[in-house]
């Protein structure tokens, strides 16, 4: 356990990625079975412990600690794993065991029995070890190490290639014995079921307008970014719906499972379908998403649909290798051999130059669509996202002027500040909530925000500071839906803070009828051609 918390506590103060992945990589090499495992395992979130909830953390505190003491120093310190690993007053305890030890424990001892268990463990540890426990039960290790970090370290530790890992990662479970073996060159490559593998997105990089000069619109097709999320069929064995994390979604999408086809994978959008055959708005779409058991009403509410971008195994035969423009001809193909229910294309776009494409791009935010994609005809199908092949040219956001009302303390290297904003527009003579951010300011920005809040606080809810109506934010969204959850009636999607608008009166920010009017222009503009 104690090699894994010097590893939690190593990897937060690393700032460069070169830093973690040489302090995974030697972690790797020096831990023994099966505690680096259960490590990996806990880096990328493959980790939980259903009886070991932050609040018997928080419960095992109060019970050690004076409650107004206690209340005080989480309010300061604004992270509850460092907290109580701080303030926790030390005991003569039994020593702690291996970390993997430790994760076989918090997996089976029995709910009642955990608080006497985890109470003794923190006794053993000194602080950093009790904040590594703690980040561990909890589940937010936030450490600034990626799920696709930690895979990248192993592969690059054990020579194996990253693509390759991703493909067997979802056939295996903690703690990966078969992984490490293949990695140290032990044994072969894992086998895991044909059908369960994962076979890892290929993803487009950010186009700057700039580039498209040194670009040749005859290399390249260009098809809607279409406002959903990108799924993988596969119909290789068992069906299976991909996330984009490798997530499988089959249980909360069981219409949708049913229409996969046998022995072809397929790259697409996940959509909520509208009428007019057209998708419907991402917010339908969301009332689906992490439902593990949607019931035929919610299903039939917002029937699901994949619109198909790739094919990527056809009858066996591996067709990532081939170009884009082979790749869409068979899937055409495929698609024009037998009725898809559930299932369609996304049409190309015709263009003759860039100019054009931009008349067009300029129309995708009235249909409810994210941009526009650039492919080059001749690029295979890498995992990842390589620079060159794939563009993705997004919409324009959309800008509006709000005033902060609702600050909380961030986490992990931010848990000292408040980082977490929540902002309004008024409504007659008061403010009501639209959205929150918690990025698009600077490192000195974000120091005196902080200090704004806690000058500016004109009341407290636990973590939550309420400030007076005294500061702007200029910010940047993608769109406006419909939101039960805010007082406005309103919430903006993806929400990011472009500006502080220090100079500006708050009673000159955006009312709630401008907001209003985006989502109804939203509302009735039609779908733009192609």
């Amino acid at each position: 356990m104690m090699a894994f918390s010097a590893l939690l506590d190593a990897l937060s103060y690393a700032p460069a990625r070169g830093a973690k992945l040489r302090l995974l990589a030697d972690y790797f090499g020096h831990a023994t079975d099966p505690d680096r495992g259960y490590a990996l395992a806990a880096l990328t979130g493959c980790l939980s412990f259903p009886h070991a909830k932050p609040a018997m953390v928080r419960d095992l505190a109060v019970a050690r600690i004076d409650p107004v003491l206690f209340g005080l120093s989480y309010d300061y310190v604004g992270d509850l794993a460092e907290t109580v690993a701080l303030a926790w007053p030390e005991r003569p305890g039994s020593a702690v065991p291996s970390l993997g030890a430790v994760v076989v424990a918090l997996t089976e001892t029995p709910k009642a029995r955990l608080p006497r268990l985890v109470e003794g463990w923190l006794d053993g540890l000194d602080a950093t070890g009790r904040w590594a426990l703690l980040k561990l039960i909890t589940g937010g290790l936030r450490v600034g190490v990626s799920a696709r970090l930690a895979k990248t370290a192993l592969a690059e530790w054990g020579g194996v290639p990253l693509g390759e890992v991703e493909e067997v990662w979802h056939g295996m479970a903690p703690p990966f014995p078969g992984l490490f073996a293949w990695a140290e060159g032990r044994a072969g490559r894992p086998l895991v079921d044909h059908g369960a593998q994962f076979r890892p997105f290929m993803l487009a990089t950010p186009l700057d307008e700039a580039e498209l000069d040194d670009l040749d619109p005859s290399d390249y097709a260009a098809e809607w970014k279409w406002d959903g999320i990108r799924v993988q069929l596969n119909g290789l064995g068992e069906r299976r719906l991909f996330a984009r994390s490798g997530d499988d979604l089959a249980a909360a999408f069981p219409d949708l499972l049913a229409a996969v086809p046998p022995g072809v994978l397929l790259d697409g959008e996940l959509l909520v379908w509208g009428g007019e055959g057209r998708p419907a708005p991402f917010a339908d779409l969301q009332r689906r998403l992490n439902r593990k058991a949607p019931d035929r009403k919610l299903i039939e509410a917002f029937p699901a649909h994949v619109r198909l971008y790739d094919l990527l195994i056809e009858d066996g035969e591996d067709l990532r290798p081939r170009p884009f423009a082979e790749r869409r001809a068979r899937l055409e193909r495929w698609m024009a051999a037998a009725p898809r229910p559930r299932l369609d294309l996304s049409p190309l776009i015709p263009f003759a130059d860039w100019d054009a494409l931009r008349c067009l791009r300029a129309g995708a935010r009235d249909a409810d669509i994210e941009g526009l994609m650039l492919k080059r005809r001749d690029s295979p199908y890498l995992a990842g996202r390589p620079k060159g092949p794939w563009f993705k040219w997004k919409r324009d956001p959309l800008t509006a002027d709000a005033v902060l009302m609702y600050a909380q303390r961030g986490h992990g290297k931010r848990s000292s500040f408040y980082s977490d904003y929540t902002f309004g527009v008024w409504a007659g003579d008061a403010l009501v909530p639209v959205g929150k951010a918690y990025f698009g300011f600077t490192d000195e920005e974000l120091r005196l925000l902080d200090r704004w809040v806690r000058e500016n606080t004109v009341n407290r809810f636990g973590p939550v500071r309420e400030v007076r109506p005294g500061l702007v934010f200029e910010v940047a969204f993608d769109g406006v839906r419909r939101s039960a959850r805010h007082r406005s009636g309103l919430a903006l999607r993806f929400p990011r803070i472009s500006r502080i608008r220090w100079d500006k009166p708050p009673a000159e920010a955006d009312r709630l009828e401008a907001v209003e009017a985006l989502l109804a222009h939203q509302a009735k503009e039609p779908m733009p051609p192609g």
